[in-house]
């Protein structure tokens, strides 16, 4: 098997940093499908649908294996799972901001930094993201591109690889196989994005509230905050998710827990009344979802996003849960990481099992957010209508190598100076 590649050359701290988190991408999947439901209402649900379905199956990918499905997405054995690729590329809109990445003597072309498995159970609904580090080190299989053509399987390459591995209209698919072979999960549905919308998307609805438990001074990303709690959106949001310098001890990891700070908190800004009770919000987030995706076949059908949407916008916070895919210091380079099988396995058997997920992992100096106490005992949080509370039974402790928290948990940025 070939190992050939064009690709970019390895840094310290585990990658470079270069585009946005994966909360654009979630919020812009889900914002089009809540969106939809709210306007429907209203008399104007023809007009989304029909922008939606002319933008985004003008785009649609195929995924190679892609099994038939029924047409009600309550029907899917298990559940269902949504893969989220985000794509680093100098949009002419927003190029000016990324400086040598778009106008130095290697700029232009497409990199794929950001993969995000949101897997939504089946009842009693529980959603769980998982971020995969860009530079895990894994099997690639043999991917076909958008003409056909199929490009040799590659024992071992890092993450990121596999988007260009698929070529520009076969990227999707590629990575969407990648992380199927990894994980064992059939999936469903993917979806690309660029780094653009994240600034949209956040001016959209108005900003999402962060905590910043130290400073944040990060000249690579322009980013300076104070402690304390901020609302930002636009430019600054998307120095925030792509800051790594500024946070813990700098590494792409770290950033991943930052970025499942603001995911969190758009969560519960989504589910609130802020957001999916504001139709003019709904109706601008819509619109912005409808320029910057690029879907898989399989979800270019404006009834079945209705349908993901409906089955998410109950779940409660405690059941929507982030996660770092858990990974080992790869002993070939100490600038990738490799999986960590035995953890990996505890997390699936968890989620295909529909259990609770408890985080046991401690948050240490070294890591890019840590746990904010309340200053009084949290109310339980009520559970979805008809939904029992789980019982012990239920619940799974994970191991303490998977990082990651629940959308019921307030966690701070760990901000660093040494940026």
């Amino acid at each position: 098997m070939s190992t050939s590649v064009k690709r970019r050359q390895p840094v310290a701290r585990h990658g470079q940093l270069r585009s946005p988190s994966a909360v654009g991408q979630l919020l812009k999947l889900l914002g089009v499908a809540l969106a939809v439901i709210l306007i429907s209402g209203i008399g104007v649900a023809g007009y989304v649908v029909g922008g939606f379905t002319s933008t985004v199956n003008a785009n649609a990918v195929e995924l190679e294996g892609a099994k038939e499905l029924p047409p009600d997405i309550g029907a899917y054995p298990g559940g269902f799972d949504i893969l989220l690729t985000g794509v680093d590329t100098c949009e002419e809109k927003y190029k000016h901001l990324f400086g040598e990445r778009c106008t130095g003597r290697d700029a232009g072309g497409t990199l794929n930094d950001v993969n995000l498995l949101v897997h939504v159970s089946a009842e009693p609904r529980r959603v769980t993201a998982v971020s995969f580090p860009r530079d895990l080190m894994l099997p690639i299989p043999e991917c076909t591109d958008i003409d056909g053509n199929t490009k040799p399987a590659m024992r071992k390459q890092a993450l990121n690889v596999a988007y260009e591995h698929g070529g520009e209209k076969g990227g999707l698919n590629c990575v969407a196989k990648t992380i199927s072979q990894l994980t064992g999960e059939d999936i469903e549905f993917a979806a690309k994005v660029t780094f653009g919308g994240v600034i949209e998307i956040t001016d959209a609805i108005g900003g999402v509230e962060v905590c910043l438990a130290n400073p944040i001074k990060d000249r690579y990303t322009g980013l300076d905050m104070k402690a304390g709690t901020h609302t930002i959106q636009g430019v600054q949001a998307l120095q925030f998710l792509r800051t790594r310098h500024g946070v813990g001890d700098g590494s792409d990891l770290g950033r991943i827990g930052n970025q499942q700070q603001y995911m969190s908190s758009l969560a519960r800004k989504m589910i609130s009344g802020e957001v999916l009770g504001n139709v003019p919000v709904m109706l601008k987030l819509a619109d912005t979802g409808l320029n910057n995706l690029e879907a898989s076949k399989t979800l270019a059908d404006p009834m079945k996003i209705v349908q993901i949407a409906l089955a998410v916008k109950s779940v409660p916070f405690e059941d929507i849960v982030f996660v770092q895919y858990p990974t080992a210091e790869d002993p070939y380079d100490a600038n990738k990481v490799v999986p960590d099988e035995s953890a990996a396995t505890v997390l699936w058997d968890a989620i295909k099992a529909n259990k609770q997920l408890q985080i046991t992992h401690q948050n240490t100096a070294n890591e890019g957010v840590v746990v904010q106490e309340p200053e009084t005992p949290a109310a339980p949080a009520p559970t979805a209508s008809g939904t029992p509370a789980p019982t012990p039974d239920d619940v799974v402790a994970l191991p303490d190598s998977i990082k990651g928290n629940s959308a019921a948990v307030q966690t701070c940025s760990n901000g660093n100076v040494r940026g």
